[in-house]
């Protein structure tokens, strides 16, 4: 089961393979920048790939300054508290002068707020069109938008900032500030022409997605770059995060960004995050990897793919120290997020404090292992094919367990209930430590030692994947799942 609005390509055997997506995250104030030179300012294209990270606050996705507040051009999230929050939010100050006058301004009705999905973002400008309605044209997933809570076309041959000599463009920001907490890939800028989006993507003939086609061969234009994310370096230029890959060598300055956050999770593999569960008293961060749980009381966070079938492996880190921690699975009809993961009938259970495991909403402990605490790393295997699950600490399988022993389940924790969908869950209980853990599907928000892949090549882990088990990613579970 998946919660996606949409799963491009990364459901299809074959097709163009994006390797990297960029993850930003607001806290860290993460974004790119550089100074552009002198384009057109009246024709242009703009395509990115998204998957949003966090779902409140103004997040900029892609803008350019021009000196002052008052002059200024974005694509953003809307995250204003009324009916345009979660809105698609596209704006450009009047060129011709220093107020707040407008030349463009869509707000789509159309809300984004699937944190489980990627979403294909076109913004297409020409205002040298006679027809109002041709000047500007947007594309989600290649279908153009039509309906807008707010529609003000630019008048004829006005001017925008993204090509103007001297403005600052960045992606991830505005100004340096209100930045992003989402991932990006396959961002691009076309100077000098107005391009639909099947340009950039294209519809499979097999099952309907719209899925990322190769762009290398466009005409970039003077000001154009095309950000594939390839490099994981910090400098600006072809090795650095924000290398230009168009020809035109147009790199971006790298702020607050490391090698930690190039991914793997991208829009032709779409690796689980933590789902949107109802909650304002916890904390997503890292492109909701990361979970902070400051309420004073019990939390609970899962995934956003809950699969079937298949064996699956993830690993789930001690940040910091957590009191009465718990790591495991839960049937996602049964999921509370103000509980203990064991507190629901099929939740099962790796209890840090005592290492043992309950399970059903049970109120006994079965021994099972070691405890856990800060700096270790728990590993969940989970065999939905013969109903067997495994926890590992820091690579080590606890009850001498043997994850790929089948049906035998040579030290597996108790039978896991057969024909139900699991989420990978953990639950934590305050206490006024504020505890941290990370999860690690396949695309880890904390830094890995050794590096460690599925038997696919996919996901990134600091242990070895048990024999047979998998990365929860879509790609995977088209496969296995």
């Amino acid at each position: 089961m998946t919660a996606q609005t949409i799963l491009p390509a990364n459901t299809l055997s074959g097709g163009y393979d994006v390797a990297n997506s960029l993850r930003f995250d607001v806290a860290s104030d993460d974004h790119l920048d550089r100074s552009q030179s002198t384009g057109n300012q009246r024709t242009y294209t703009v395509s990115f790939w998204i998957k949003r990270g966090v779902t409140s606050g103004q997040e900029y996705i892609v803008s350019a300054y021009y000196g002052n507040s008052s002059r200024y051009q974005y694509i953003r999230w809307n995250g204003d508290n009324n009916s345009d929050k979660d809105c698609l939010d596209i704006f450009s100050g009047l060129y011709s002068t220093s107020s707040t006058s407008t030349s463009m301004a869509f707000k789509t009705n159309r809300k984004f707020r699937d944190v489980s999905a990627w979403y294909h973002i076109v913004l297409a400008v020409d205002t040298t069109q006679g027809t109002e309605s041709n000047r500007v044209k947007i594309y989600v997933n290649g279908v153009q938008e039509t309906s807008f809570a707010t529609a003000t076309y630019p008048s004829q041959n006005q001017q925008h900032f993204l090509n103007i000599n001297g403005t600052a463009n960045e992606i991830g920001a505005q100004n340096s500030s209100s930045t992003l907490g989402s991932y990006l890939s396959e961002v691009v800028l076309i100077d000098g022409s107005q391009l639909a989006a099947d340009q950039f993507g294209e519809f499979d003939s097999d099952s309907g997605i719209w899925k990322p086609i190769d762009v290398s061969g466009l005409t970039f234009g003077t000001n154009g770059f095309y950000l594939e994310f390839k490099g994981s370096g910090t400098s600006a230029n072809s090795s650095g995060l924000g290398a230009d890959t168009s020809g035109n060598d147009h790199h971006f300055t790298v702020s607050n960004l490391t090698a930690v956050d190039q991914s793997t999770d991208t829009c032709t593999n779409n690796f689980a995050v933590l789902a949107n569960h109802s909650s304002d008293d916890l904390t997503l961060t890292e492109g909701r990897l990361k979970f902070e749980n400051p309420s004073g009381g019990h939390r609970m966070v899962s995934s956003t793919i809950a699969p079937l079938q298949g064996k699956w492996y993830a690993e789930v880190k001690m940040t910091t120290e957590a009191q009465q921690t718990r790591v495991g699975i839960i049937d996602p009809e049964k999921f509370v997020y103000n509980t203990y993961i064991h507190n629901a009938g099929r939740g099962y259970a790796y209890k840090g404090e005592d290492g043992t495991i309950r399970f059903n909403d049970g109120t006994t402990d079965d021994d099972y292992g070691d405890t856990y605490t800060t700096g270790d790393i728990v590993g969940i295997a989970m065999d939905l094919d013969n109903h067997k699950l495994y926890f590992s600490k820091n690579g080590t399988f606890q009850n001498s367990g043997d994850p790929t022993s089948g049906a035998t389940g040579t030290g597996a924790a108790p039978a896991i209930a057969t024909g139900v969908e699991y989420y990978i869950a953990a639950s934590t209980q305050d206490g006024g430590t504020n505890p941290v853990i990370e999860f690690n599907f396949g695309n880890p928000s904390f830094a890995i030692s050794s590096g460690n892949a599925d038997a696919n090549g996919h996901g990134n882990f600091e242990y070895a994947v048990p024999s047979g088990y998998f990365a929860l990613c879509t790609k995977n579970l088209a496969e296995h799942g």
